[in-house]
């Protein structure tokens, strides 16, 4: 039996859940942590953080308080590394104005952190990843690529500057696309991580197909070198499961090169939100988070009426 009071849970595949308090309060509950991505420990604390306060971002939620999550391994690893990993979680915690109230750790032979976070939000303002309309615009906020880009760093083909580029962007939290979605009045969001672009917009649309989305190659940000790197086949071997596992939901128009192709199912880490928003304040809402500096935020595409429960990328 249904909790009444479960206003978001794991049916509907949303970023985290929500679950109704009193009339005016609900908290929303995530958690979220995996390897490290940059050899950095203290970038990589701040970016584990940051993926993880998304999940309350994206559903339109204010974070308050977060618990570390470790597994870390002693016998290899200095306990320096994990002091850098913390510092860096710690300083974006503070950047959000989140409080760190404890955690968890425990040995492991693979590195891993992130956080589990608990945010607060009005009952009646949840956003959540269902609600798309017909006629409304798609907007995403940060640029594609971090997962081939992160895939050539290891091999060492990964231009630095084109690395600081997507750490910077990875580092940046979600917290101000967030409050001007929730200003602006958005039928749905998500935000875009491990199952790439497609499969977070599949997400949106493909359980409840009342409703098909149109994506625009031409208007998707890429990450500089992302193109080179794709063509090259320098890829994650999570682009091909998402692939796989979403292609089925996808038409793609026989103009579009393979290389976008392999981008739009590319997993990204700490990636944008992804927004459905009136027509009539998709302009407005683009050009304010422009002005507040998240300078990559884009009308990608649009929410149609048919075909339903299905993406083209035209």
């Amino acid at each position: 039996m249904r909790d009444p009071n479960l206003i978001a849970g794991f049916e509907s595949a949303e970023d985290a859940g929500v679950y109704k308090l009193t009339a005016d309060l609900a908290i929303v509950q995530t958690l979220d942590f995996f390897t490290p991505i940059v050899d950095d420990p203290y970038l990589f604390g701040q970016i584990a953080v940051a993926n993880a306060l998304s999940d309350v971002y994206a559903m339109g939620g204010k974070p308050l308080v977060a618990m570390n999550i470790v597994g870390f391994p002693i016998k290899t690893l200095d306990i320096s590394v994990l002091q850098e990993i913390l510092k860096g979680g710690l300083k974006k915690l503070e950047e959000a104005e989140v409080t760190l109230v404890g955690g968890h750790s425990v040995e492991d032979p693979e590195l891993k952190y992130g956080l589990s976070v608990t945010g607060v939000i009005h009952p009646d303002n949840v956003t959540t990843n269902s609600g798309a309309q017909v006629g409304d615009k798609v907007v995403l906020t940060k640029p594609l690529g971090t997962g081939i880009i992160n895939t050539a760093l290891k091999a060492d083909m990964a231009p630095p500057d084109v690395v600081d580029i997507v750490t910077h962007s990875m580092v940046a939290l979600n917290r101000k696309a967030s409050e001007i979605m929730r200003e602006t009045g958005a039928s749905a969001c998500t935000d875009v991580t491990g199952f790439g672009l497609v499969g977070h917009a599949c997400e949106m649309i493909v359980e409840q197909e009342r409703v098909g989305m149109i994506l625009y190659p031409d208007t998707i940000p890429f990450f500089p070198e992302t193109e080179n790197l794709a063509k090259m086949g320098i890829l994650p071997g999570g682009a091909h499961r998402n692939r796989d596992f979403r292609i089925q939901f996808v038409e793609i128009q026989e103009n579009i090169p393979e290389w976008v192709v392999d981008v739009l199912f590319d997993p990204q880490t700490s990636g944008g939100l992804l927004i459905c928003v009136p027509s009539e304040k998709a302009d407005r809402m683009v050009q304010e988070m422009r002005q507040s500096g998240i300078e990559n935020a884009s009308i990608i595409g649009e929410i149609v009426e048919e075909p339903k429960g299905k993406i083209t990328v035209r």
